[in-house]
């Protein structure tokens, strides 16, 4: 059991960038898909609807898990509240920073395309809150998450530190992927049945942005954080996770095609989005063992060019979504073909992000608000 900061992850720094930066082709190729966005091609296809669903069906769960891992690594160098602090700042004040800079404009331009901005003054007061909840926050909606599951984790965090047993060691000592699979499984019908008793008491709970992203999605994705944090605290958890299983794999490969199944025939009205958490819940934890193997074995190597794509991620995440929200309502209706509007996407969208993000290094004050990391003191 490992209570001390280790050497930096390369590989775990790298899968959460690339993991960030995959919201890019998957937010385009959600113009193009068969779901309904804000903005849709005129005819969908098949494949970028099937590379859609992939994308979205594992990869927040991996992402909340490295977030985990790195948190408890950073509680065990810095007091309590400097560690809250830090941790709020770092995804608080980015946070906040989009929110006037990039969602209320997209917001507004939004209104426009979609032609509702005359209808905005005859909605009630709440219905305007609520819009602008779901608006504002948007893409940013793991940043608040965060923000929640950190402060959630002053008292877990504290309480793993001071409660580690030998009972716990053993636990883990013996842990396996069957285990883990079992408990995950658990977790989600325990998620399904809290998101149904919410609809049978008061179904409009589930329609308030704040709620959704609050309480919710927090409550979806804190195993998945904890699990991080005990993959810290735990090598022999962590090495589950890095050791390549092929019943890991084939059973990521059943629950996607489950999850394919349930968004093609589930009905909204009956179970579908509970079926759907027990099912991304038990795929989130397979494609762990998937993703972290891979990365382990591919990507555990310092790289100048790589460290550039980590260090930029955060930036070209945030940006990017007004950028393909843009690029879907005036260039997407000039592209006849969806593949090279969703390869045209691509090319655009990263190429003016690399560039606001190139321009916002320069400018200091930019840089602190996009990172939450104050300017290194001059020595």
């Amino acid at each position: 059991m490992s209570t001390t900061p280790i050497q930096r992850e390369y590989f775990l720094d790298s899968i959460r960038a690339w993991l960030m930066l995959l919201g890019i082709p998957f937010h385009i190729s959600l113009i193009y898909s068969s779901h309904t966005w804000h903005v849709n091609s005129q005819m969908p296809s098949w494949w970028l609807t099937l590379f859609n669903d992939f994308i979205h069906a594992f990869r927040m769960q991996v992402f909340f898990v490295i977030s985990g891992y790195f948190s408890y690594m950073l509680f065990l160098r810095y007091p309590l509240k400097r560690w809250w602090k830090v941790r709020v700042e770092r995804v608080g004040i980015p946070m906040l920073t989009a929110i006037p800079l990039l969602t209320l404009p997209q917001f507004i331009m939004l209104q426009y395309v979609k032609g509702k901005a005359e209808n905005w003054p005859n909605l009630t007061l709440y219905e305007k809150y609520n819009t602008l909840v779901w608006e504002l926050v948007s893409h940013l909606w793991f940043l608040l998450v965060l923000v929640v599951l950190t402060t959630v984790s002053l008292l877990i965090f504290s309480r793993l530190r001071r409660h580690l047993s030998t009972k716990a060691d053993t636990f883990f000592a013996n842990v396996t992927m069957g285990k883990l699979s079992v408990l995950f499984l658990l977790l989600g019908i325990a998620y399904a049945t809290v998101r149904r008793t919410l609809l049978i008491v008061y179904p409009p709970i589930l329609s308030d942005g704040l709620f959704n992203f609050v309480v919710m999605q927090s409550l979806f994705y804190i195993p998945f954080f904890l699990i991080g944090a005990l993959a810290f605290i735990h090598p022999k958890l962590k090495s589950l996770f890095v050791t390549p299983s092929p019943w890991c794999a084939l059973g990521a490969t059943l629950s996607f095609a489950a999850y394919l199944l349930n968004q093609r025939y589930g009905s909204g009205d009956a179970w579908m989005y509970e079926t759907e958490s027990v099912i991304t819940m038990l795929l989130g934890l397979w494609m762990v063992n998937v993703v972290f193997a891979l990365g382990h074995r591919l990507l555990n190597f310092k790289s100048s060019r790589v460290t550039y794509f980590v260090n930029a991620s955060l930036f070209i995440y945030l940006v990017h979504h007004p950028l393909t929200l843009f690029f879907g309502a005036y260039i997407t209706p000039h592209i006849a073909s969806n593949t090279l509007g969703f390869f045209t996407g691509l090319v655009f969208v990263v190429g003016v992000a690399i560039v606001l993000y190139e321009i916002h290094l320069r400018i200091p004050l930019l840089r602190f608000l996009f990172s939450g990391k104050p300017p290194a003191k001059a020595s």
